[in-house]
């Protein structure tokens, strides 16, 4: 996905404007949402957040723009999310996929381990999810998950009822279910999903003032901890 499309996706969810109208924001936009548009420019500006789509990445690639990130802010702490494991470009000759994959996972923990940084890696999910009566995903249904399995020290699996029964629209919930954790417990939690802004709302026992007042809390509270954030969109 292109920068700017990442852009926009994050200012949608800072202002709570409907992503759709992004796409054109001089024809959609009404005059609250111009200033609310101003006022989320001058958060996200703050924000110390690399964005880098470039095409092909290998490996490599990744530990060097890591290593570029720590040089330049050597006392910040900061976040690591590739978007996704199956687009990173595998070097080296491996006999099977599922070993190709294998290394770049193994490759990624030591990174994370070296340069003392939280990594979060999507991946695919296998279609063996959309053969089975319960399209609620399990671990085994992560593509080429072997070694996913074994490198990740947390592992979360999202379901949403709504993309698999469209009639069911009233339901907006989407289950994340924590499959593994190397240091804590397991289990499901639900959360609301606002798809046109982009947001993961904790709604339960709260009503919806308070659900967006906690919500943008959450927000300042995490920018405020995690002082950089690297985004390597593949």
């Amino acid at each position: 996905m292109p920068k700017i499309q990442l852009a926009k996706r994050i200012l949608s969810n800072i202002t709570r404007i409907d992503g759709g109208k992004w796409k054109n924001p001089y024809m959609f936009f009404t005059e609250e949402d111009q200033e609310k548009a101003v006022t989320a420019l001058g958060v996200y500006n703050q924000w110390n957040l690399h964005l880098h789509d470039h095409p092909r990445r290998t490996v490599a690639d990744i530990r060097a723009q890591i290593q570029k990130t720590r040089r330049e802010y050597p006392h910040d702490d900061y976040l690591v999310v590739i978007d996704y494991l199956q687009l990173i470009t595998i070097t080296g000759k491996h006999d099977r996929y599922d070993l190709a994959i294998k290394s770049v996972t193994s490759e990624l923990k030591q990174i994370a381990r070296q340069y003392e940084v939280p990594v979060i890696l999507l991946s695919q999910l296998s279609r063996g999810v959309e053969q089975r009566m319960d399209k609620r995903p399990k671990m085994s249904d992560l593509r080429d998950s072997g070694s996913i399995e074994q490198d990740a020290d947390l592992i979360m699996l999202l379901y949403r009822d709504e993309y698999y029964n469209k009639e069911n629209e009233e339901n907006k919930f989407i289950e994340v279910d924590i499959a593994k954790q190397r240091n804590g417990a397991v289990g499901i939690v639900k959360l609301m999903f606002e798809k046109e802004f982009g947001s993961f709302v904790d709604v339960y026992g709260e009503k919806s003032d308070e659900r967006i007042q906690k919500v943008d809390i959450l927000r300042v509270r995490a920018g405020k901890r995690c002082k950089s954030s690297v985004l390597i969109n593949l």
